[in-house]
């Protein structure tokens, strides 16, 4: 992947596009295709099959997709399966169709079973049930991985699958109905310190653990594996197993600490009160990372400063919006 390639990303401004899309400017990639939602609609077929055929891409990052936080998957089950399903089939099928010669699809650690057991390693999927609050949406990213991993062994393209850990960092969603765990408790801290409330409800127990990886770091990761040198990349990509690899830090915390964190970066004394009549989901999901870790790559941002770098990017907008 040359700086002059043609590298369309799709989901630009999304968590994981917009980290993506610094990351390739910070290394002086200048030919960057992209297209928000309303110059692109990614779940119509022709359109997309025209922008491919158009704008010819040699590297796809297809970072979009629909997501949401454990109360949105639940409630909206038929809007995450279809939404993601139609987005990856026309991107997947469209690269191969314009010759696209790597593409990096991103996924969501929550493709592993419930209950795998932990570190979680690649070939743990498909071993077990899923989490049944994210299972619309899971089968959704496992179908992309079937869909590259088929490419790859009948069209002979070379599609990679990525799953990463809970990602946090700027740009991330804070809406209190549809927010992942971390963004909401930030958000919670903000209001209650604004508000002057010292008491701060967190969704169930706080006994599950959770990963967690800066989206900066993550962007890194995947230029890192688009990169890799044509052997290297090939070795992922064998007819045996799903081109599938993990991204994390292989560190993981509770619930709880996670709060008490967030309370202790944001200057935030309080008192935090834990609702288990709020479903934990999955107990806990953390990443064997040994693979990308073997080809050069680790996380390099700690979870507290990954905290304090975001707080402080959002922070003159969180809090006029909260106010």
């Amino acid at each position: 992947m040359e700086t002059d390639s043609r590298i369309f990303v799709a989901g630009h401004r999304g968590l994981v596009g917009s980290a993506i899309c610094r990351a390739l400017e910070k290394q002086g990639y200048s030919k960057l295709l992209l297209r928000t939602h309303s110059q692109l609609d990614l779940a119509d077929r022709e359109a997309v099959r025209n922008f491919f055929r158009q704008e010819q891409p040699e590297y796809v990052f297809l970072a979009a997709a629909k997501v949401g936080g454990i109360l949105a998957n639940d409630t909206c089950p038929a809007d995450f399966i279809r939404d993601n399903l139609e987005i990856q089939t026309n991107a997947i099928d469209a690269s191969y169709r314009s010759g696209v010669k790597r593409l990096l699809f991103l996924g969501s650690s929550c493709i592993y079973p419930k209950l795998a057991s932990q570190p979680i390693r690649e070939e743990y999927l498909l071993t077990g049930p899923l989490e049944p609050t994210n299972r619309s949406y899971a089968l959704a990213k496992i179908a992309g991985i079937e869909m590259c991993w088929a490419y790859n062994r009948q069209y002979g393209t070379r599609y990679l699958a990525a799953m990463p850990a809970n990602l946090f960092g700027p740009g991330d969603n804070f809406d209190p109905k549809s927010s992942h765990v971390l963004p909401a408790l930030m958000r919670k801290v903000v209001e209650a310190k604004l508000s002057g409330e010292r008491r701060i409800v967190v969704w169930g127990t706080g006994k599950p653990r959770r990963e967690f990886l800066y989206s900066d770091d993550l962007a890194e990761a995947c230029i890192h594996l688009l990169k890799l040198p044509e052997s290297t990349y090939r070795s992922l990509l064998t007819a045996e197993t799903p081109p599938l690899i993990n991204i994390g830090t292989g560190e993981d915390l509770t619930i709880r600490e996670l709060a008490e964190l967030v309370a202790r970066v944001l200057d935030f004394d309080c008192e935090l009160v834990f609702d288990p009549l709020q479903q934990d989901g999955t107990p806990q999901k953390l990443l064997d990372v040994s693979r990308i870790n073997a080809l050069g790559w680790k996380a390099r941002t700690s979870l507290a400063d990954g905290i304090r770098r975001m707080y402080e990017s959002v922070r003159s907008q969180l809090e006029p919006a909260i106010k």
